[in-house]
């Protein structure tokens, strides 16, 4: 059966309110992977419900965050009350370890089921999908295969797995799909493909002609689009990968009220919207999609099963490192 984002809609819908019984305050510690103008828009954002808390937050990729942490965890210092991250595999395998704690009374309600842990150690905030952006002096892609093809020979930009947890599950995935897999990877290296760190340079490139054809998550995409750039967005025939940004707290918090305000306000209506005028698809169906996405039913999601995508992780992140070097 065909799987889309439409499907994780519940049949009904409660709406949760952003008030706060006692209003935090004091210092709060944030590990993302957001853009940081998104971060910092999105502290900014929450500082207007919840005015007593100074966020403190850290920006890097996934994988960097994670190191950083480990280290710290080594040390017996982990900084961070918070993390706002790309993907639900990282988030797996911090609630393996006893790092995350629960927050029972998260407010889920207009969350669809698959969107967060049962367990309610982490949330979905948004839907981030990877597909193609194509400067608009190329010919459109319509398959991932495209751009396998002789007129994109050394023209493609993709960012890292060993650097974007958003990449390492779009690889993790497309690993799992029948005429696609691992080797698809192998086979954009050797069509001269070059792998960069993160989204954000995929954009840069292909918005500035420097290659013609990106792997790219749909908001930067869109959001070039929107602004101006040369260049359009496409989601594959055989279907896109999807990552759910979650938000979790540590069991090490030093604040756990400011770091439960936080995750109340991303997954509140207000928050959603808040996330959607950044141009992020909400993960609550009751919030409007931003303008340049199509219509949920539309949009084709590759199966992701979280526990087989961290299993071989690191043997994909091998294999990639070995075709384009890192």
């Amino acid at each position: 059966m065909k799987k889309t984002l439409a499907m994780f809609a519940p049949l009904s819908l409660l709406l949760a309110g952003t008030a706060l019984a006692q209003a935090p305050s004091g210092k709060l510690v944030l590990y993302t992977s957001q853009p940081q103008k998104d971060a910092q828009e999105t502290v900014a954002a929450f500082n207007k419900v919840v005015p007593g808390v100074q966020v403190d937050f850290v920006r890097d990729g996934t994988t960097q965050l994670m190191s950083k942490l480990r280290a710290e965890i080594a040390a017996g210092a982990p900084q961070p009350d918070l993390l706002l991250i790309a993907d639900a595999m990282t988030m797996e395998q911090l609630k393996l370890e006893n790092r995350l704690a629960a927050y029972r009374d998260a407010k889920v309600a207009g969350l669809p089921d698959g969107a967060f842990d049962p367990d309610y150690t982490y949330f979905g905030t948004k839907f981030i999908t990877t597909g193609i952006i194509y400067n608009t002096k190329a010919k459109k892609p319509e398959s991932w295969k495209d751009l396998l093809a002789a007129d994109a020979k050394g023209q493609v930009v993709l960012p890292s797995p060993l650097y974007s947890g958003a990449a390492a599950i779009h690889m993790g995935t497309l690993a799992g799909v029948k005429d696609i897999g691992l080797g698809y990877f192998e086979s954009l290296a050797q069509n001269g493909a070059v792998a960069v760190q993160g989204n954000g340079q995929v954009r840069t490139q292909v918005a500035g002609g420097q290659k013609l054809y990106g792997i790219i998550v749909d908001f930067m995409g869109l959001n070039a689009k929107k602004d101006g750039s040369p260049v359009d967005f496409v989601f594959p025939k055989e279907g896109v990968t999807v990552v759910t940004e979650p938000v979790a707290m540590l069991t090490t918090a030093k604040n756990p009220a400011a770091a439960k305000a936080f995750i109340d306000f991303v997954l509140s209506a207000d928050g959603q919207r808040f996330a959607a005028s950044q141009g992020y698809l909400p993960t609550r169906a009751d919030v409007a999609a931003p303008e340049g996405f199509p219509a949920r039913e539309t949009i084709k999601v590759l199966p992701a099963p979280v526990q087989i995508l961290l299993k071989e992780d690191q043997a994909n992140k091998k294999r990639f490192a070995d075709a384009f070097g890192g």
